[in-house]
């Protein structure tokens, strides 16, 4: 049976569904992820101004049908230091890391929030070198923490916050976080990996 496709309208953003072709159907379950993507982004950049909101509006969709906040307990995201070997990063963070991304990208920022404080909270109790690959991943982490803090303001002007305190507790749980390791870096005399979202959290009012 053919998978149902959406199309759009000019005047109304909103999807009718509709069929999708077997053949295309059939390049879509075959197609590599790398094509998808190019052929999305094209389609978004040449399509009529309703396309990205209906892709967006589609994307949330299916994040909020598949969306959990359980995440792999802090132990599986980091490697802790031992005698002989520093702290590292473990595979199930870079899944961990997706998934924030793709809510924040899709516009759902206050759903990552909560992802973003499970991996901050993570680091809580290791310790790592200023100039090595640890570092460099926190570096990565506190950016993606700043994009989902926009992300979840865009979501307010957009009027797609319906439960407001929810969106205060994914916000203070994100300021615990970063205030629990901003304590613990103390502790040992490291650098605060979290600096730019420590800032944007501060001037940050709901």
């Amino acid at each position: 049976m053919p998978a149902p496709e959406v199309i759009y309208r000019h005047a109304d953003s909103r999807p009718a569904l509709g069929h999708v072709n077997l053949m295309v159907d059939t390049f879509i379950a075959n197609a590599n992820a790398e094509d998808l993507r190019s052929i999305i982004r094209s389609l978004l950049a040449t399509g009529p101004p309703g396309m990205t909101p209906a892709f967006t509006d589609a994307a949330r969709l299916r994040l909020h049908q598949t969306y959990s906040k359980n995440l792999p307990s802090p132990y599986q995201l980091f490697r802790k230091q031992t005698r002989d070997l520093p702290c590292a990063v473990l595979p199930p963070l870079h899944d961990a890391l997706t998934r924030a991304r793709s809510l924040y990208g899709a516009g759902m920022g206050f759903a990552s929030l909560h992802v973003l404080a499970s991996i901050v909270r993570a680091t809580i109790g290791l310790r790592w070198e200023e100039d090595g690959d640890m570092a460099e991943m926190l570096a990565v982490i506190d950016s993606d923490i700043g994009q989902a803090i926009q992300s979840s303001k865009e979501e307010i002007e957009g009027g797609r916050v319906v439960d407001f305190s929810s969106a205060r507790e994914a916000r203070n749980e994100l300021r615990c976080a970063v205030n629990e390791s901003l304590a613990d870096v103390s502790s040992w005399g490291g650098e605060f990996p979290f600096e730019c979202a420590a800032a944007s959290i501060d001037f940050w009012k709901i």
